[in-house]
């Protein structure tokens, strides 16, 4: 199953009935991760988090810091409108803010930003 997949299935029971998933990705807080390197007390700054975006909002969750792509808590951090614009992010660990807190983003899931936001412009 690809990433993009596991992360729409384990997102399932945070949707409304008859939402669907457009775009998903992972996003972390905390400080740039160049600076794993330097220190490993990054791991308690660090915070994961998975934004899913539907067809009628976008939803960021909590992820746990061992299996990163398990949605954990009952609810999402934050419930924003379909109407954001998360982009445009760039290098390798673009950043956002749209959505409350300063997120990385790895250049993987770049695209899936650019997507979201080009789905919400006529």
């Amino acid at each position: 199953m690809a990433l993009r997949d596991k992360l729409a299935a384990r997102a399932q029971p945070y949707l409304a009935p008859g939402e669907s998933v457009q775009h998903v990705f992972q996003a972390q807080t905390g400080p740039t991760p160049y600076f794993f390197f330097l220190t490993l007390l990054i791991i308690f700054w660090i915070r994961y988090r998975i934004v899913v975006v539907t067809d009628q909002r976008i939803l960021v969750l909590q992820a746990g810091a061992l299996t990163a792509t398990k949605p954990k808590g009952d609810s999402p951090v934050a419930v924003l409108p379909r109407e954001t614009v998360l982009g445009p992010v760039s290098g390798l660990w673009g950043t956002t803010e749209a959505t409350g807190e300063k997120l990385r983003v790895h250049k993987r899931f770049h695209k899936d930003i650019a997507a979201a936001d080009a789905a919400i412009r006529p």
